[in-house]
């Protein structure tokens, strides 16, 4: 076969010429599809950068400053990986660290929500749906149906997967406060009953772990950092409208 019928020639960054096999050339329209879907990810990713701008009531275990939401679910994702064993059997923890690592970017756009503050609860949902087209809007259409799919699936908590992810959202606000001497606890005057009805999903999804909140919430209690008694605040945790909510 001659040359020309099997080889064109193209002209490279260096003006030098080589060879292509024309059957495994890449069609024209291809390489502005693929550009216009590189810009789209990196729009996204550019974009959710401001998680880490999104301050949250939970302080750092020193105390020294607040956590941002960016920090947060970093520390999930970890959590994940460190209590995998205590899951259940059909627990996903590769889901589990992925559906972590996106639950709060809607906080980009609808903040974050302090659980125990009945009055900033009103109207989230609303508010997160309206978040959620916008950001996962941004990508690709699988990419964005993905990623919804596992925000959705954080929100409505069904699955094993959701309900162990769930558990550690709960958990680390509780680790968190109580190595800052009562944290945002004592900042805002939390009730025991308030904590032990926030944590509850614990209890169900890592049942090894209820002893210990049970054993964090009551020295709390005892040290004065949660209050023994006083006015519930917040959805409880079975709320219908979604199982998760920000600390």
């Amino acid at each position: 076969m001659a040359a020309s019928a099997r080889y064109r020639w193209v002209c490279g960054p260096s003006s030098r010429t080589r060879p292509l096999d024309s059957r495994t050339s890449v069609p024209p329209s291809e390489p502005t599809n693929r550009t216009a879907r590189l810009r789209q990810q990196l729009a996204f990713v550019v974009e959710v950068d401001r998680l880490k701008l999104v301050l949250r009531r939970t302080t750092t275990a020193d105390g020294s400053r607040h956590e941002n939401s960016a920090e947060h679910s970093w520390h999930l994702a970890l959590a994940a990986l460190a209590l995998a064993d205590h899951a259940e059997p059909a627990t996903d923890i590769a889901r589990v660290i992925r559906m972590v690592l996106v639950h709060d970017l809607v906080e980009i756009d609808a903040g974050d929500t302090f659980a125990y503050d009945p009055a900033a609860n009103v109207g989230r949902v609303a508010r997160e749906i309206v978040a959620a087209d916008r950001l996962f809007g941004m990508l690709p259409l699988e990419q964005a149906a993905d990623l919804r799919a596992l925000w959705e699936d954080f929100e409505e908590g069904r699955t094993p997967t959701a309900r162990f992810a769930i558990a550690l959202d709960r958990l680390l606000p509780l680790l968190l406060n109580d190595a800052a001497a009562g944290g945002s606890w004592r900042a805002h005057g939390v009730a025991r009953s308030q904590v032990l009805r926030r944590m509850a999903p614990i209890e169900t999804a890592v049942p090894a772990l209820w002893p210990l909140v049970v054993e964090i919430v009551d020295r709390n209690c005892a040290l004065g950092h949660i209050s023994a008694d006083g006015v519930e605040a917040g959805p409880p945790a079975s709320s219908p409208e979604r199982l998760s909510s920000a600390q």
